[in-house]
């Protein structure tokens, strides 16, 4: 038997009774497709109607105390002091030394003296050590992972969806409310991570499975689906936002392009010297690709040979556009200069901690769309030796927290 088991979400028998296909995703067996539909009808659902995400593996955290929301904003990226209570704010947690990313979470400002996160699954445990390590006397930050089931509420047609349960719909964007559904307490957040507008409801574990029941039956004639973690993956990266342990691995927010999640006026977060002293002159810069062929590039294959404004880069990942049977994915860039390694074979390899990372899901997506301010087009030759031709979109660089 495992050492570490993996968790289940409330909604597990729920899963398994529609057929989805289950797989470990950050420690937990989450559904990744539906049968009777798959990552396809899924990811249309939520870009046409409706679709209800169990996400009940991401991490949840209390920090609570005398100045708790002084102490987070002194320790994590975004500036706290820049919301009011009943708001929430997309934020990074960084390490003080290298800077590099830790994790990205949603922090849920309640107050001064109260503050709920929710970081990603398989990084809670190491947020939670954290803010725990540097809380000072009379704060008390607690770990609260399995107490609250998640449904994510996405697309065009959520609002009339929970409108239906007589749940709040009109707040603003990173907004939350405190309401019921099917009878039970639940917060309603204005916030997701499809591009869509949307919903997510933080629910007593013992009540998730009624409410998902409750969102299904009310959401049959808009055409609600229940759909997976795969369609998750591919909207997120149809809108160009980045998932930590794939796109956020090994990297900086200002490499990451998330330096707009960063509160550079504030005197102290953890990694801010760093940051400041990187910021003019990033060496590398996370990137979003369009593969105008049919093949697909490999991190070695394309990335690493591919030269544009000075540079080279590697592929972190890659997905399917199903509309114009084109890949889309992401690279690292780095500047002209950078040694490389040499692996076995006296093949180049990234430099140490700049190692590439191909996408969990390989299913197709819709039209490639970017909800960047100011985007971009950057030119890339076609190196020698590709399959496709790999051309650049955008870059991360989006006008506020992306809808998680």
């Amino acid at each position: 038997m495992s050492e570490n088991p993996l968790r289940r979400s409330p909604l597990h028998a729920r899963h398994v009774e529609a057929g989805a296909k289950i797989a470990d995703f950050g420690g937990w067996e989450m559904p990744i497709e539906y049968a009777g539909g798959g990552v396809i009808a899924e990811h249309t659902a939520v870009r046409e109607a409706v679709g209800i995400f169990d996400v009940s593996h991401l991490g949840k955290a209390t920090v609570r105390g005398p100045g708790a929301a002084d102490f987070v904003n002194s320790c994590l990226t975004a500036d706290l002091g820049k919301i009011a209570p009943g708001q929430a704010q997309y934020t990074l947690c960084c390490d003080d030394v290298s800077a590099g990313v830790v994790d990205d979470l949603i922090a849920y400002l309640y107050g001064p003296d109260h503050v709920f996160l929710v970081p990603n699954a398989a990084n809670t445990a190491e947020v939670v050590r954290r803010l725990t390590a540097a809380a000072p006397a009379g704060i008390e930050v607690v770990g609260r992972h399995e107490s609250y089931g998640v449904v994510a509420v996405q697309g065009p047609r959520s609002a009339e969806l929970l409108d239906r349960l007589d749940v709040p719909t009109d707040h603003d964007y990173m907004s939350f409310v405190d309401t019921h559904v099917a009878g039970a307490e639940v917060v309603a957040c204005r916030t997701g991570y499809t591009g869509e507008h949307g919903y997510e409801l933080v629910i007593p574990v013992e009540h998730t499975v009624q409410v998902w029941d409750a969102l299904l039956a009310a959401g049959q004639d808009l055409g609600v689906r229940a759909a997976g973690l795969g369609a998750r993956d591919t909207l997120r990266t149809e809108m160009g936002y980045p998932l930590h342990g794939q796109d956020l691995l090994d990297i900086t927010p200002v490499q990451a392009r998330s330096a707009w999640a960063v509160g550079w006026d504030k005197p102290a977060f953890w990694g801010r010297d760093v940051l400041v002293a990187e910021r003019p002159a990033p060496r590398r810069r996370l990137t979003g690709l369009k593969a105008t062929g049919r093949g697909i590039p490999r991190g070695a294959h394309a990335g690493a040979r591919r030269r544009h404004r000075g540079g080279r880069g590697h592929q972190r990942n890659l997905l399917a556009d199903p509309a114009n049977r084109d890949r889309a994915g992401f690279a690292g860039h780095r500047r002209r200069g950078e040694t490389r390694r040499r692996g076995r074979g006296g093949r180049t390899r990234p430099p140490a901690g700049d190692d590439c990372h191909h996408a969990a899901f390989c299913a197709f997506t819709r039209t490639l769309v970017f909800s960047a301010t100011g985007r971009q087009k950057v030119p890339a030759g076609n190196g020698r030796g590709t399959v496709p031709v790999v051309r650049s979109l955008t870059s991360w660089n989006t006008a506020g927290a992306p809808d998680r």
